[in-house]
């Protein structure tokens, strides 16, 4: 079940590969992200050491959170993969010009996972035709449906 989508990741970057990473986070954030409160369309992966984080994702605290912890909604959050992905990601990260975006927030197994892109950026011929072809069969279903 898809908690929040990163649409403009689509669009704007050819996918290669997915993963899967965990998060962590803290109580009120499982809360809020729970509630819907969660967005990840600004948010991007960066490699610092051997780790992998999850920066500028914002998720907006519930008013009933706790009073004793002071929220920070756009915190960065460390992501959970085991070693050897994470090696592979940062050499195709660091050689091959490759950018790690954030695909998609969702559960699996009541946790809540993240799946990142291995992604190349598109150039804006590129986004032109990745349009044109959306719309093509767009078109083409309607034609085929009245039919």
């Amino acid at each position: 079940m898809s908690i929040a989508e990163n649409r403009k990741a689509l669009h704007d970057y050819s996918i290669e590969e997915r993963f899967e990473a965990g998060l962590v986070l803290e109580g009120w954030e499982v809360k809020a992200i729970r509630a819907g409160r969660a967005q990840i369309k600004e948010g991007y992966v960066i490699v610092r050491g051997a780790e992998l984080f999850l920066v500028g994702a914002h998720i907006t605290p519930l008013p009933e959170a706790s009073t004793h912890v002071k929220a920070d909604p756009t915190r960065t959050r460390k992501l959970l993969m085991h070693a050897g992905e994470i090696h592979k990601l940062i050499g195709k990260v660091e050689r091959a010009g490759y950018t790690l975006v954030p695909l998609d927030l969702h559960y699996k197994g009541g946790r809540v996972k993240l799946s990142i892109g291995l992604a190349k950026g598109k150039k804006q011929f590129d986004k032109r035709a990745t349009e044109k072809d959306r719309e093509w069969q767009r078109e083409k279903d309607r034609l085929l449906k009245v039919k």
